[in-house]
């Protein structure tokens, strides 16, 4: 599933493209796991013209120009391709047509990627937010779960998902298995930190390797999570635990706090 640094860099490149233009058709081809009836998004959407693009948390959120909202994840398998007049892209939820001739497809084998109407955030803070500090993270790592879950869990972080959460715990040297509430203030405030600096910077990188990219997910320039390393960038050998679909990378460097 994309993350925040894929999400934020393929937000950014459709606002270039789609930004200021009008929809002037949305067709949907497969509404089947849609929340909202497909009359009501053609409704709500067709006809309107495009504020901007933007990210929050793992979604996209398209803002139009009289205030309303339609948001947009892509789920596991989902991806966005732009057309040129008509689709022909495979397994497609969704398309828009815009007055400039291009268009966007949502589309999914898995067909679980989605739109919403006027989407509402999940109650946890942005990753990237300035509400993400020392105090609030003190506050949500009082539980007995481990630190990892914590990460992954959007009600408490929206953004971090499975491959940004070993790269961020690896960076602070805390093992993923630790219990959230041992972790001490000092570790806590370098974690407020590093969230920021791995996903800025993993930005960055996307942005410059893969200017203008709107889908898939670079993972090439990660750390630890990753099969193609057998070694940290320090020299420890990189371990793999499976939960289910849940696959944790590590180190011998990372301090177990219990």
């Amino acid at each position: 599933m994309p993350e925040l640094p894929d999400i934020e860099v393929f937000s950014a490149n459709l606002n270039s493209i789609f930004a200021g233009k009008k929809v002037a058709k949305v067709k949907v081809v497969n509404g089947n796991k849609l929340k909202d009836k497909p009359k009501d998004i053609i409704t709500n959407v067709q006809g309107k013209t495009l504020k901007r693009i933007f990210r929050s948390g793992k979604e996209m959120r398209f803002e139009f120009t009289d205030g309303s909202l339609l948001g947009m994840h892509l789920m596991l398998t989902g991806d966005v391709f732009v057309f040129d007049k008509e689709n022909d892209h495979n397994s497609t939820i969704i398309e828009f047509h815009f007055n400039n001739g291009k268009g966007l497809a949502l589309t999914d084998r898995m067909k679980n990627a989605n739109v919403k109407l006027n989407p509402e955030d999940k109650e946890g803070v942005d990753a990237l937010a300035k509400a993400l500090n020392f105090k609030y993270l003190k506050k949500i790592l009082d539980r007995k779960a481990q630190i990892k879950n914590v990460l992954l869990d959007q009600d408490l972080i929206r953004g971090i998902g499975n491959a940004y959460s070993d790269e961020i715990l690896w960076e602070t040297k805390i093992s993923p298995f630790s219990v959230s509430s041992a972790i001490p203030d000092d570790k806590i405030k370098e974690l407020a930190k590093t969230i920021k600096k791995v996903l800025k910077n993993a930005t960055a990188k996307i942005n410059k390797n893969y200017p203008g990219r709107i889908q898939g997910e670079v993972r090439d320039f990660l750390n630890i999570h990753t099969k193609k390393k057998d070694k940290s960038p320090t020299g420890a050998p990189i371990k793999m635990e499976k939960r289910g679909m849940l696959k944790t990378f590590y180190t011998d460097e990372q301090k177990w706090y219990n």
